[in-house]
């Protein structure tokens, strides 16, 4: 699935592929880890920066650590304080074996700080999803039609995406959430899109689920995704990252989980926290219907990037 993000971005080959592929978290995670060392071993950067809250994260992390490579972590601080989530155990052990800490905002900040991360060590920079929706939403503009592929029409749809493995991985979860989603069209006579990730599907066919009447799609291209986050009416969602873009889109959000490592979305009012009951998604999606989308972004001015180069140009010139 990562190919067409070279393609349509225009990124140069990567130097290194590991072909790690799926697995349990202990498979997935040890192949990484062999792979990575070899390439640091070979390479021997000053630095390695990881990204995010992955399994590759983490297993880049822990390969830079025993090899006494310095690790900065984008997107550090970031907490849900649910240790239950396989994200929330790799941004904890990443942000506690990282020499550099990325926050994208002062609450991240402070996260790492409450854990008693050193403060000279912490440098807040804002977020570079911010980065990726200035630079691509202009060419999802020019360059995608999903709209018109899937057959809606802009602001008369509710976008969905269902993946986590606390959401999918739990028949009855997984079906309420389904019923909430059903609900929605029904009431708001709206379609509701879902282009679904291939676990999930799997999981819907394990349980013998269907999708009803929603508008279920394969997966989507980073652009064509971009253009269908920016033109919703609302979206619904289980992901981290999709609740940071509708937030700098200015697309209302609901959550579809009981906490999220995003609670600046909530503090600005473009995101509310719904759980999984039909009811509860039904209630919250009425309240962000009615919600005006004036609210601040939370996580910076799209030059994260550029506040991390300064910085690691700073350190490396000490």
């Amino acid at each position: 699935m990562d190919r067409v993000f070279f393609e349509q971005l225009g990124l140069p080959e990567p130097k290194h592929n590991l072909e790690a592929g799926s697995g349990t978290h202990g498979e997935q995670t040890g192949r990484m880890l062999i792979g990575i060392e070899k390439v640091l071993m070979k390479e021997k950067p000053d630095i390695v920066l990881v990204c995010g809250d992955t399994n590759t994260v983490l297993a880049g992390a822990l390969a830079a650590s025993k090899l006494l490579v310095r690790i900065g972590h984008v997107e550090a601080g970031l907490r849900s304080f649910d240790r239950s989530m396989p994200e929330e155990v790799n941004r904890v052990l990443t942000d506690h074996v990282s020499d550099y800490l990325f926050a994208p905002t002062e609450k991240a900040k402070g996260n790492l700080l409450k854990e008693g991360v050193s403060e000279e060590k912490i440098f807040v920079t804002g977020n570079t999803i911010v980065d990726a929706v200035y630079q691509n939403i202009r060419l999802a503009e020019k360059n995608a039609n999903a709209l018109e592929k899937i057959g809606v029409n802009g602001g008369e749809y509710f976008l969905t995406t269902v993946h986590r493995q606390e959401n999918v991985d739990n028949k009855q979860r997984f079906r309420n959430i389904l019923e909430g989603l059903e609900l929605l069209q029904r009431d708001f006579s709206l379609p509701v899109v879902y282009p679904i990730h291939p676990r999930a599907r799997r999981r819907m066919q394990e349980y013998g689920l269907d999708g009803g009447s929603l508008t279920m799609v394969e997966p989507l291209d980073y652009l064509s995704f971009l253009q269908l986050e920016s033109k919703a009416r609302l979206i619904l969602t289980d992901s981290g990252g999709v609740q940071e873009e509708a937030c700098i889109l200015r697309v209302p959000c609901v959550t579809l989980r009981y906490n999220t490592e995003r609670p600046e979305t909530l503090d600005v009012g473009a995101n509310v926290i719904a759980g999984t009951e039909p009811g509860s998604i039904l209630e919250k999606t009425m309240l962000m219907m009615g919600r005006s989308r004036e609210w601040e972004n939370p996580f910076g001015d799209g030059r994260a990037a550029e506040r991390i180069i300064s910085v690691i140009r700073g350190l490396f010139e000490k």
